[in-house]
């Protein structure tokens, strides 16, 4: 089959001008909002990253604030969204900014690339959409579109496959307009071409160029390695609390949910006795065990099983920072796989 760049790009660009959602980020070429959404955006749906991101802009409007934002409050920020490297990135990136570019965004592709926490996609992202450079971004949602577009068996998660895709790509970056093109693409994907369950080829614009549509062979496209099974890793959470104030304490720099804040927590999943054993052994003086609480936590590679009980104490140890509701609520980041008992609370 022979394709036509050209008249692909035409009917992708109508159908988006006419269908795109209206998102917080778009219409707009300002590198800072589209930089910060790229990397919201990452591993997270689009109606968790909207009011996240207009909070964030709110407190956060410009790099230079960015750049001087406490490490507690960028993370608290963020509580919630996961993979909270990603925060720490923008603020390294913040500063590197501010130190190599006056605080001006780069217009570069490879200055763009070389900060902190930027890969190939999201400079490519940014230097389309804000600079209309012909920079190809493909993630996920790219590479599923065009692997059925070419009804490519390609394994998307090779080395290589990637660029692959995006030298293809590149003929429709030739002739400008690369910024509406990046997003038409990703747009696409999301709403049209989608990841779970059957596409809606009845309303694809390009529908008629589509190999896998004709060929009937989405369902197998695209073709991926298997994952590896999530380690099970089970946990007893101890809710302490002595009045208004409860117990928590801080997690160690390096690996998962580095340095936020946790309640305290063994391995295992204890009954009742042997849960309230072990805060007393701890010398929190436990008065009441008020009520116990399963949860799950999934993250990309491991899965929490969790028991948590939520336990009134007499002594205030200093093996844990007592702070009260409040200040737990406003200041300190709590990652979402403990915040949740205290919404569970309520």
């Amino acid at each position: 089959m022979e394709y036509n760049w050209r008249t692909i790009k035409a009917d992708l660009l109508i159908w988006y001008r006419e269908h795109h959602r209206e998102l917080a980020w778009r219409n707009t070429r300002n590198p800072y909002y589209i930089w910060l959404s790229e990397i919201m955006l990452q591993q997270t749906r689009v109606e968790a990253v909207k009011d996240y991101f207009n909070r964030f802009l709110a407190e956060v409007p410009d790099i230079e604030t960015l750049s001087q934002l406490s490490e507690e409050r960028l993370l608290k920020l963020w509580e919630g969204l996961g993979y909270y490297n990603r925060a720490r990135n923008l603020k390294k990136a913040a500063i590197q900014i501010m130190e190599d570019y006056a605080g001006q965004f780069p217009v570069h592709y490879d200055e763009v690339l070389s900060l902190p926490g930027i890969g190939e996609y999201t400079a490519g992202a940014i230097c389309s959409i804000c600079y209309d450079l012909p920079t190809p971004a493909v993630d996920g949602n790219v590479l599923r579109v065009f692997m059925r577009l070419m009804n490519s068996d390609e394994n998307i998660d090779q080395t290589g496959t990637k660029q692959r895709v995006k030298d293809s790509l590149l003929p429709l970056y030739s002739e400008g307009q690369c910024g509406e093109l990046t997003q038409a693409l990703m747009e696409l994907g999301a709403t049209v071409c989608i990841p779970k369950g059957a596409p809606k080829c009845k309303s694809c614009p390009l529908r008629t160029h589509c190999l896998a549509y004709r060929e009937d062979t989405w369902r197998n496209l695209p073709v991926r390695s298997r994952k590896k099974k999530r380690r099970i890793e089970e946990k007893t959470v101890f809710i302490l609390h002595d009045g208004s104030y409860y117990g928590v304490r801080k997690r160690k720099a390096g690996g998962l949910l580095s340095e936020m804040w946790e309640f305290f927590h063994t391995e295992g999943i204890l009954p009742l006795e042997e849960a309230v054993e072990v805060v007393a052994k701890k010398g929190f003086e436990p008065v009441q065990v008020e009520k116990e609480v399963p949860y799950t936590h999934i993250f990309t590679h491991v899965e929490w099983r969790m028991k948590a009980y939520y336990i009134s104490c007499h002594n205030r140890k200093d093996e844990l920072l007592w702070v009260k509701r409040k200040d737990l609520e406003e200041r300190y980041p709590l990652p979402s796989a403990f915040k949740i008992f205290i919404d569970k609370e309520q």
